[in-house]
C-alpha cells in the first residue's frame, strides 16, 4: 500500500468488522466503524473503535466520512431486494480526487458463481449468479472495480462462503429439530471460521497485489448435511432428522432450498499460496470446538 494508512474505516462494522478491527489496533492504528444503531455505538467504544454513525441509504449522511488516505474495509450487505447495490453506487461516489482513500477491501461471496455441480471452484471461473443475492454482490465488485478503474485506488476483493464461530452457529435450529436434506442428496457447500476471515480481511489490506481476488474459503468443503450434524454432535445433542430432496421442497423455505440448489468446492490455494495466509481453522474438525472456548 502506498502511502501506507494509518487510519482505518470499517464501513459495515459487525463481529467481522470488530475482529479486523482488533487486528488493525493490535498494530497500531485508529479504527473507526461505520453503523446505524446506539447498541452498535456503544459495543463499538467497548472495543476500542470509535464509531460513527451513518446510513448507506441516505447519501447526504456520508460526505463526512474519514476516508482521505485512509484503508477501508467495505462489509456493508447490498440492500435485501433487486439485483444492483445502490449503497456501493453511493459510498464510491463520495470518494472523489480530493479524498481518496489507499485501498478498498471488499467481503463479497462465493455465491457469485452460482452452481457448479461439484466442482472445485478457482478465482478464474467467470461469475455466473443464479439468485438475486448474489448477483447484487457481483455489481457491488462490478461498481467498486469502475470506481478503481477511474481513480487508480487499488482494491482487493475477497469472495467468501459461509460463516462459522461463536454466535454463527444454527444452534436454534438444531434445537427445533428442523430436518436436513439427507447426506446422499446434499450438495457440497463451503465455510471460513470467522477469526480466519478477519485475518484475512487484515492481510489483504497490507499485503494483498492490486486488484486482486481471492477465495477465502478453509478449503474442506462438506456437504450442508455434514456441516449441521457436525455441529450438533459438539452441542451434544440429537442429530436433525433427515428428509429427501423431494419432501424439503415441500417442507424448507425458499432461502434454505436456494442453497440447496447449488453445489461448488472452493479452491483456496491462491489465498494460501498468493497471500500467504495460514489458516489457524483449516477445517471443520479444527474450528468447531473453538466456537465454544476461548475463541470463536
Amino acid at each position: 500500500m502506498s502511502p501506507a494508512a494509518t487510519d482505518v474505516l470499517i464501513v459495515g462494522c459487525g463481529d467481522i468488522g470488530e475482529r479486523v478491527g482488533g487486528l488493525e489496533r493490535s498494530a497500531g492504528r485508529h479504527v473507526s466503524g461505520l453503523i446505524r444503531s446506539e447498541a452498535s455505538a456503544q459495543r463499538l467504544r467497548a472495543a476500542g473503535i470509535q464509531p460513527i454513525a451513518a446510513d448507506l441509504d441516505v447519501p447526504a449522511f456520508l460526505h463526512d466520512l474519514p476516508v482521505k488516505n485512509a484503508l477501508i474495509y467495505y462489509f456493508a450487505p447490498p440492500p435485501g431486494k433487486g439485483v444492483t447495490d445502490p449503497r456501493m453506487e453511493a459510498f464510491v461516489s463520495i470518494l472523489d480526487t480530493s479524498r481518496l482513500p489507499t485501498r478498498v477491501v471488499l467481503i463479497s461471496t462465493t455465491g457469485v458463481y452460482g452452481d457448479c455441480r461439484g466442482e472445485w471452484v478457482t478465482e478464474d471461473r467467470p461469475p455466473n449468479p443464479q439468485v438475486d443475492r448474489a448477483r447484487r454482490r457481483l455489481a457491488a465488485e462490478s461498481s467498486l472495480r469502475h470506481w478503481s478503474e477511474k481513480s487508480r485506488v487499488p482494491i482487493v476483493i475477497l469472495r467468501v462462503p459461509g460463516i462459522y464461530g461463536r454466535g454463527y452457529l444454527p444452534e436454534e435450529r438444531l434445537r427445533a429439530r428442523e430436518p436436513v436434506l439427507r447426506e446422499e442428496e446434499s450438495p457440497f457447500s463451503n465455510r471460513i471460521h470467522a477469526d480466519d476471515l478477519a485475518r484475512a480481511c487484515f492481510v489483504a489490506g497490507h499485503h494483498a497485489n492490486p486488484g486482486a481476488l481471492y477465495n477465502v474459503s478453509d478449503g474442506h468443503p462438506t456437504t450442508m448435511t455434514d456441516f449441521f450434524y457436525r455441529v450438533a454432535d459438539v452441542l451434544g445433542i440429537p442429530r436433525p432428522p433427515a428428509i429427501t430432496l423431494e419432501q424439503a421442497r415441500r417442507q424448507l423455505g425458499e432461502g434454505m432450498l436456494s442453497y440447496l440448489a447449488e453445489s461448488k468446492r472452493i479452491d483456496n490455494r491462491r489465498l494460501r499460496e498468493e497471500l500467504g495466509v495460514e489458516l489457524m481453522y483449516p477445517d471443520l474438525a479444527a474450528g468447531l470446538p473453538s466456537c465454544f472456548d476461548r475463541c470463536g
